[in-house]
């Protein structure tokens, strides 16, 4: 096939799309089941009314392949258990009750069964539900959820191509079960599984597929030779089915490496690749393997990931370049789209010329029509496109938002001596020891309590008008006021204000920096019904006043005991927000890190002694290639000293992770010098206590006691027999006593009563210290 023909043939495609609907429809309607006001038929029904629009947009715009199988209640690897029967013993008699109940228990556990273990999806801020497996696992097969929505979009007339986590990343995504050696593999139980993707790609040829898509992200990580002859094996295997559709073996997220030669190789009819940021290398990596010769290459132009508009000169020279390649070229988005929100044309408080500048998910599909009709027809079909591009990119580059002398000057004079604390931590523990005066096994939280209804309702009736700044604020006070009264009469020992002030963890700060633009409704799922709104990090990042001084100050006025200040670390600042992308990320988080230097000094000279500085997004941040990390992690850990060096040795700095794979970069976790770390541990079991103790790590952490992603209330034996764990990895002198994460989320009866557990716990378990 020539390069014309193949032009002519090219296709526009997604490879998923969000899926809470234009108001969140499925977020209400997913909580209102488990609060029992909405039925399992009326859920249903929403579902399938959202997944019926959404496909008919895309169809609409111009896409001309849909993909189904991708809309999920909770997360698609879960979803991915279910479709293999990889159900846990603990919740088999749950989902041989009640399906979907089942499936819930699954997903946050019940007060008697613990769910499965959350961690994020590769470095998105998304979190998916691992997979437990072990020697005795054994697959069985139920498509209907992917064979029946792929009839519902069949049924509308469209073109659909079904999406599947791959069988590959699914297991490397795995976890040894409960009770099964550490050192397992689940990679091992390939054989078992590949029959069940073999019967699930039968039942959808049966239900009229043409094409399934196969996710292999896993693949563009660094895998050993074993792992990939594994890969190779699956899709040989896959590939030599009679009964099946064709087959697009789908990566993202960064560039495949070694993995490309195996799944070009392969028997398969198709690949996706991304080829933007990191994953720009496939380009060269594609031709140096001598291209896709008979295969469909659909190629992932437009990133996913981010919200800002394509630059769409530079996306067809790429394509033009892939032409001679493939034997088909297709556009797409480099990974799901379910990473951004839905339509910026939502956003009314945006400046109309800065709106110009973004695309959402609706945007975004525009974008690949636009780059697909330019492909197949030429340039002088989407000429006029192609100029407002032009204008909208030059206007972005030379805005006054995105530069600022005043902070590049400041950023620039940054010396090492800066990220450095004036004494070292033998020296500042004792300072602080001193200073604080607090028990063994010290509890506390992380900081956010409940968001109770009032308080929203308030907030709402603040932006409304309905409620004057003093009304809101004396809502506040009253919040504060209450969540102190709480914690000293339960008996915790470092306590919070609360945070009731902030709609978000990272919104909060966006809104009070120059350089960030908040958005409406740019809503973007983290987990099941949780969804946040990334702020947009546009330009020149600088802190104009105090943020949080007034509220930290107030509550301390409330108590004896130590109150901390709570502030949003600068990496995460940049990973849960829209980060520009005309400049290299340790520039904005050098200058995210001195706006925030600037606060944690103003809360110590108002009397604050100890400070947290969470940072729970520097693992899931990380690279995925190990040759890409050590620069990241300079520049990250350097990050966080510029905020927290300036303090006195008797200032305790304390830093907060939560949901990740720590063991990565346990190194980098002693290079940020902070006195304590609190993370998560409960639903691992302690593994990142053991992980710290492996390395030497010297200094306070506090592994988590209480899952606060579950409903479920812990109780004080089951945290007691969590802290003992943890006394076995690290010393009593050095070991906190906490939750896994902040309490917003949460209602206040399991809270109070989680909490009052932990208390009791840490009371129970310090009686057993020696000379206590």
């Amino acid at each position: 096939m020539t390069a014309k023909t193949a032009a002519a043939a090219a296709r526009a495609t997604v490879y998923g799309y969000p899926r809470q609907g234009p108001n969140r429809e499925l977020k209400k309607a997913v909580e209102g089941y488990w609060k029992g006001r909405v039925t399992a038929d009326a859920l249903r029904r929403t579902a399938a009314d959202l997944r019926r629009s959404t496909w008919q947009r895309l169809a609409d715009t111009g896409i001309h392949e849909v993909p189904t199988g991708d809309f999920s209640y909770y997360d698609h690897v879960l979803d991915t258990s279910v479709m293999v029967g990889a159900v846990p013993r603990r919740h088999r008699a749950a989902v041989g009750a009640d399906a979907l109940d089942g499936y819930f228990a699954m997903a946050r556990g019940t007060q008697d069964v613990a769910p499965l273990e959350m961690t994020k999806w590769f470095d998105t801020n998304y979190h998916y539900l691992v997979p437990e497996l072990g020697p005795e696992s054994v697959f069985t097969t139920d498509s209907t959820k992917q064979v029946g929505e792929l009839k519902e979009a069949i049924a509308l007339g469209l073109a659909a191509r079904p999406v599947l986590v791959g069988p590959v990343t699914y297991l490397l995504l795995a976890k040894p079960a409960p009770g099964v050696a550490a050192d397992f593999e689940p990679l091992t139980l390939l054989d078992r599984l590949l029959p069940v993707y073999a019967e699930v790609l039968a039942d959808l040829r049966a239900a009229g597929a043409d094409w399934v898509q196969l996710d292999e992200p896993a693949l563009v990580q660094d895998r050993s030779p074993a792992e990939l002859n594994t890969a190779a094996r699956a899709y040989r295997d896959l590939g030599g089915l009679t009964d099946r559709p064709k087959l697009l073996v789908a990566s993202y997220f960064d560039r495949l490496g070694d993995a490309l030669p195996v799944l070009a190789k392969a028997p398969v009819e198709g690949l996706a690749l991304d080829f933007t940021g990191a994953g720009a290398a496939n380009l060269d990596a594609l031709a140096s393997v001598g291209g896709l010769t008979g295969k469909r290459l659909v190629a992932g132009v437009v990133d996913g990931r981010n919200i800002w508009i394509n630059d769409l000169e530079k996306s067809l020279a790429t394509l033009g370049t892939l032409l001679g390649l493939a034997d088909q070229v297709d556009v797409a988005a480099s990974c799901s789209l379910l990473h951004v929100p839905i339509d910026a044309a939502d956003e009314r408080d945006i400046d109309p010329q800065i709106l110009r500048w973004l695309a959402f998910a609706r945007q975004k599909t525009d974008e690949i029509v636009t780059l697909t009709k330019g492909l197949t027809q030429g340039t002088d079909a989407i000429a006029m496109e192609l100029a407002a591009n032009r204008a909208d990119l030059a206007s972005r580059a030379i805005s006054p938002i995105t530069h600022d002398p005043a902070v590049r000057s400041r950023a620039a004079a940054v010396t090492d001596a800066d990220g450095r604390r004036s004494q070292p931590y033998a020296e500042r523990s004792a300072a602080q020891s001193a200073h604080l005066e607090l028990p063994p096994l010290p509890t506390t939280t992380i900081g956010s309590f409940p968001q109770t209804s009032e308080l929203r309702t308030a907030r709402a009736d603040l932006r409304a008008g309905r409620i004057d700044t003093a009304a809101y604020e004396q809502r506040i006070e009253s919040e504060i006021r209450d969540v102190l009264a709480f914690q000293e009469e339960a008996g915790i020992d470092v306590l919070v204000h609360g945070e009731p002030e902030r709609n978000d963890m990272v919104q909060y700060f966006a809104e009070q920096l120059t350089g960030y633009l908040a958005t409406q409704h740019g809503w973007v799922q983290s987990y099941g019904t949780r969804y946040v709104r990334p702020p947009v990090l546009a330009g020149d990042i600088s802190r104009p006043e105090p943020m949080t001084v007034r509220w930290t100050s107030y509550a301390s006025s409330l108590t004896d005991r130590p109150v901390k200040g709570m502030l949003t670390g600068p990496v995460t600042m940049l990973a849960w927000s829209f980060v520009r992308d005309d400049q290299p990320l340790g520039d904005t988080a050098r200058q995210v890190a001195l706006a925030l230097r600037d606060e944690v000094n103003d809360l110590e000279s108002a009397g604050t002694s100890v400070i947290q500085v969470d940072e729970p997004a520097l693992r899931e941040t990380l690279p995925l290639r190990v040759a890409d990390r050590p620069a990241y992690l300079d520049w990250a850990t350097e990050a966080f000293r510029l905020t927290t060096g300036g303090v006195r040795p008797d200032t305790q700095i304390h830093t907060h992770m939560c949901y990740a794979e720590f063991g990565d970069i346990v190194q980098a976790i002693d290079d940020l010098d902070a006195d304590v770390i609190s993370l998560e541990a409960a639903r691992s079991h302690m593994q990142v206590a053991r992980e710290l103790a492996a390395h030497g790590y010297p200094r306070e952490a506090g592994p988590g006691v209480y899952d606060i992603h579950s409903p479920r209330v812990p109780s004080a034996e089951e945290a007691a027999a969590l802290l003992r764990k943890g006394l076995e990895a690290i010393p009593a002198g050095r070991l906190w006593v906490n939750p896994d994460c902040g309490l917003k989320t949460r209602g206040w009866p399991e809270t109070r009563a989680s909490l009052e557990n932990l208390v009791s716990a840490a009371r129970t378990v310090r009686s057993e210290l020696p000379h206590s």
